[in-house]
């Protein structure tokens, strides 16, 4: 495949696998920091996921949040967190509730506080409020879409190359997933139903990477059958290269948009995208490519592109 657009000469030949220990021991080091992290500090769960109450209300005059906050922690609601979105006149307010308590209730009163502190000009634009039984059903249920995903793309993998093929592209994508888990445990981002949408994404990114990769490896092991396994692995991500960094640089550039200006609600979602999109690409070169080495992969196998028997 020619492509028009090429950011590195055709015969560049930037010797990717010879620092491949050093970056799978970065890797690994990354991933026991974020499960240290998973299980000392743990993530910051959104109300999808432990119930509660999500009100966003915009002021006449610019909304001061230290005095909203007093007010609503006298009622004794339960947890309350208050930040701006957009501009100082507009706040989003999450109340972690108790279990038992009575949801609507709380809403009603929250908003005659909030009224009889900022005056009858604020407008309450959304309420939500989510029950602890449906957000516990929606933890189980966002794990398990993660996890046929992941299931999915192996199988998908192993089928159009082989075996070795799919576990690599598995370990590449469970590194993602890990690196944007460590994401949302640095940044203190509210991890909820959008955080899944935003590692699916991330999923479906690296994978499409990782197949032109491995397309062209493939391709490559029917060349070039008596070419060492790294050398030929080298030669097909310079090969790729100008395809990654065209494809990595556009969809970078779309979640830098994002991040920056589409406002707080969506930031932890785009953010996210901007820091997996890194990642992705960095795994599909330095994690998929070398677990081939490790499996061993042999040019034989690729004469049919089937699984052997």
């Amino acid at each position: 495949m020619r492509f028009p657009i090429r950011f590195f000469p055709e015969d560049t030949t930037i010797d990717f696998m010879r620092w491949r220990w050093v970056w799978f021991s970065i890797s690994l080091a990354l991933i026991a920091a974020t499960f240290a992290l998973l299980f000392t500090r743990g993530l910051n769960l959104g109300i999808d996921f432990t119930g509660g109450i999500l009100l966003e209300l915009r002021t006449e005059q610019p909304a001061k949040l230290a005095p909203m906050r007093k007010a609503l922690a006298e009622e004794h609601f339960g947890e309350v967190s208050l930040q701006h979105f957009g501009d100082t006149h507009e706040v989003i307010i999450r109340i972690q509730n108790k279990e038992d308590a009575d949801q609507a209730a709380i809403v009603s009163r929250a908003k005659e506080v909030l009224t009889g502190l900022l005056g009858e000009g604020v407008e309450f634009r959304k309420t939500d409020y989510v029950g602890p039984t449906v957000g516990k059903e929606l933890v189980r249920t966002g794990v398990l879409s993660l996890g046929i995903a992941l299931l999915a793309i192996m199988v998908y993998v192993w089928f159009r190359f082989e075996w070795q093929f799919g576990i690599g592209a598995i370990a590449a994508l469970f590194h993602d997933a890990v690196m944007v888990l460590g994401f949302y445990l640095v940044t203190g981002y509210d991890f909820g139903l959008t955080s899944i949408a935003a590692i699916l994404t991330i999923i479906g990114y690296s994978i499409n990477d990782t197949v032109v990769i491995y397309d062209r490896i493939r391709e490559n092991m029917r060349r070039y059958k008596q070419m060492p396994l790294e050398a030929l692995i080298n030669r097909s991500l310079n090969e790729t290269l100008s395809r990654t960094v065209l494809t990595a640089g556009t969809t970078l550039l779309a979640a830098l948009a994002l991040t920056l200006f589409g406002g707080e609600i969506i930031k932890g979602f785009s953010a996210a995208l901007l820091f997996g999109v890194a990642a992705g690409t960095y795994s599909s070169i330095y994690i998929s490519a070398p677990v081939l080495i490790y499996l061993g992969v042999r040019p034989d196998l690729a004469e049919s592109g089937a699984t052997p028997a």
